[in-house]
């Protein structure tokens, strides 16, 4: 099972999204090991967050759901690995509202090294 796309509204951010879409694209986490591995770190970097959650896991997904602190907003996030190109792709998205504030751009921004890190 693949990524959801990113809606037109700003409250996204995808490693499947069009390069040329800078309001939602980054750059998927290459990884060497295996894809088993690469879910560990990013499940190890979900743990550590504040305020998420994993909801579920299989061979090749991660899913989470972060609650911000403040007004409790909800946003998933996912992560896919792509065994045979050694990608890791995410997304995380608001549920709710039109913008977020860059709230999703950052939290990935920092989960992105916390993964790295671990693999």
């Amino acid at each position: 099972m693949d990524l959801k796309p990113c809606p037109s509204s700003p409250n996204c951010v995808s490693s499947r999204a069009e390069p040329s879409d800078a309001e939602h694209y980054m750059e998927p986490i290459s990884f060497t090991g295996s894809a088993d591995h690469a879910l560990d770190a990013a499940a190890a970097a979900v743990e550590d967050a504040a305020g998420a959650r994993i909801t579920s896991r299989t061979d090749n997904r991660l899913d989470a759901v972060f609650t911000t602190r403040i007004l409790r907003f909800k946003d998933d996030v996912s992560f896919v690995a792509d065994d045979k190109a050694k990608m890791l792709h995410f997304r995380s998205a608001s549920r709710v509202g039109k913008s977020d504030l860059g709230t999703n751009r950052k939290r990935m921004t920092a989960l992105i090294p916390k993964i790295r890190a671990q693999l």
